[in-house]
């Protein structure tokens, strides 16, 4: 069966061609992939024949005159900017012209946006942001929330924990990953009100066999890979994406200069180069592109606005993935009646 995509070509930092060249890159390699564009009818065909794949089979293209910037409020991309290139996408989605949506816009319009086109599962009051980050051990750890709920209560991070756990068992293959709530310690006495509260309720879940609850986890275990899911409010969640990516390129940077302070250091770079250039493949965030919008009506993908063609085209493979999977069938099960 052929998966069809909806891609909002006009969010990317580096302009239509990272994202077109994403998507040519991602139909060449998958056949049972047929992925709609949408942008600027002219922009985009141009950005096509420069692939060469102007008359690609299983590309098509789907005009959209109006972008949303990421300068927009959420107002203007809502209420004013019905003709985007993410409102045209989203409605693809919402009609069933296709099984998933990526974009690489504004992520606060998106979310807005997406749930105003697609509406919020039965069970979920709230939508949460989840990506993956790498770890220790050289498999994803899922985080959510990452921005878009700042404040939370426990009903809602038991939401997130409930959708994060169906998402990674449906694309992971992993009918019982493991949750771990992010707190200050990992005792359960730590923590503020409502992580005490929360930790309860998955506690409660855990015991009925809902839920694979490991506990408490610091934020050191994200990278240990602890536990398979992480949990935590999106104002936490989007200080440690960001402190992590700066932290990726510290490193990056501290490495780069090192290697190039002296001819014995550059020497040492090349002997080290095939270990440095599998660490930089293993840290990658290209590799870990792709944040899935969960608790609506249609599996929806964020991309990295500052990502390249590379990076792009991971998004495109997560929700490849997550549709071949059925994920929004499993999360809506397990949203809307948690249960053993």
């Amino acid at each position: 069966m052929t998966t069809k995509i909806s891609i909002d070509c006009m969010g990317s930092d580096l302009g239509s061609s990272a994202i077109v060249g994403a998507a040519v890159a991602f139909a060449n390699r998958e056949p049972g992939v047929k992925l709609v564009l949408i942008g600027p009818e002219k922009e985009i065909e141009e950005e096509l024949k420069k692939n060469n794949a102007h008359f690609h089979p299983r590309l098509s293209l789907k005009n959209a005159f109006e972008v949303v910037t990421m300068d927009d409020s959420v107002e203007i991309a809502l209420r004013r900017k019905k003709n985007s290139s993410m409102h045209v996408a989203l409605n693809m989605l919402k009609v069933g012209q296709v099984q998933a949506c990526v974009s690489a816009g504004n992520t606060g319009a998106l979310m807005a946006v997406s749930r105003y086109i697609l509406k919020t599962l039965h069970g979920v009051d709230r939508p949460a942001i989840c990506a993956a980050f790498p770890n220790q051990k050289n498999s994803p750890t899922y985080m959510l929330d990452l921005g878009a709920n700042v404040d939370c209560e426990p009903l809602h991070l038991h939401q997130f924990a409930l959708m994060g756990s169906a998402l990674v068992s449906a694309i992971e293959s992993k009918p019982r990953p493991t949750i771990g709530l992010l707190n200050i310690g990992k005792e359960g006495t730590k923590g503020n009100e409502v992580s005490k509260k929360t930790a309860e309720l998955l506690w409660a879940d855990h015991e009925k066999g809902v839920l694979n609850f490991y506990g408490n986890v610091e934020g050191n275990n994200i990278f240990e890979g602890t536990t398979d899911i992480v949990v935590c409010d999106g104002f936490v969640g989007n200080i440690t994406l960001k402190a992590s990516e700066g932290v990726g390129n510290l490193v990056k940077s501290i490495l780069v200069t090192e290697f190039k302070s002296s001819i014995l250091n550059m020497l040492g770079g090349v002997v080290a180069r095939g270990a440095v250039n599998a660490i930089s493949r293993r840290l990658n965030p290209s590799r870990y592109n792709g944040a899935s919008l969960l608790g609506l009506h249609g599996l929806v993908f964020k991309s990295h606005g500052g990502s390249n063609a590379h990076g792009h085209e991971w998004a495109i493979q997560r929700a490849f993935d997550a549709t071949k999977n059925d994920a929004l069938s499993v999360i809506t099960t397990a949203v809307a009646d948690p249960m053993p």
